[in-house]
């Protein structure tokens, strides 16, 4: 057996972070706890508290982590030539494509429940919302009320969640995407 790691040097925060999450997805918020992921890494707990001071701030720390990069990939999918038309369509479609290829990291974003980090991941969701919301309605032909945006932002997630576990990636639910997305698009500029 190897000696334990026991310096927070040792460890960087991805490391951490990508551990964690491995085990918030398998076993829930509730259940994993700052010892569990330390044993996994195999430091001590205490390697792991000089990175983050609580399990609520390691989670959040994920779910920051994981709107960052869904964000940074709906905002590449705007950039270029194409008409606001494509440009929505990309959103929508990049989107699903995040979800169904990042499972693990959507169920931590927009499924897992626990009063204990819901204000916190609420905040993250919140702030990608809203980017979501002003780049659907600064593309889209006309005005539309939030409400009309948020629901295709559930019609969206409502096709993730509904494949999510039944595929691997989102090149086994490509047409379907494909067509849901046109169908949304449809609804929204019709």
């Amino acid at each position: 057996m190897s000696p334990r790691k026991t310096t927070s040097q040792e460890l960087t925060r991805e490391i951490i972070l990508q551990k964690a999450r491995t085990q918030f997805v398998k076993q829930g918020f509730q259940q994993v706890s700052m010892r569990s992921i330390a044993k996994l890494l195999d430091c001590s707990h205490g390697a792991i508290y000089y990175h983050f001071k609580n399990k609520a701030e390691l989670f959040y720390a994920i779910v920051e982590d994981d709107f960052s990069k869904l964000n940074n990939l709906l905002e590449e999918s705007i950039q270029g030539p194409e008409d606001n038309t494509t440009k929505l369509y990309n959103v929508f479609i990049r989107f699903i494509e995040f979800g169904l290829n990042h499972q693990s990291q959507y169920e931590i974003m927009f499924m897992v429940r626990n009063t204990e980090v819901d204000s916190l991941s609420q905040t993250a969701a919140n702030l990608s919302y809203q980017k979501f919301a002003q780049t659907v309605q600064s593309l889209s032909t006309k005005k539309h009320e939030l409400i009309d945006i948020w629901s295709a932002f559930i019609a969206l997630h409502g096709f993730v969640s509904h494949y999510r576990g039944y595929v691997k990636n989102f090149d086994e639910a490509k047409l379907a995407a494909k067509s849901h997305v046109i169908f949304i698009i449809k609804g929204l500029n019709g």
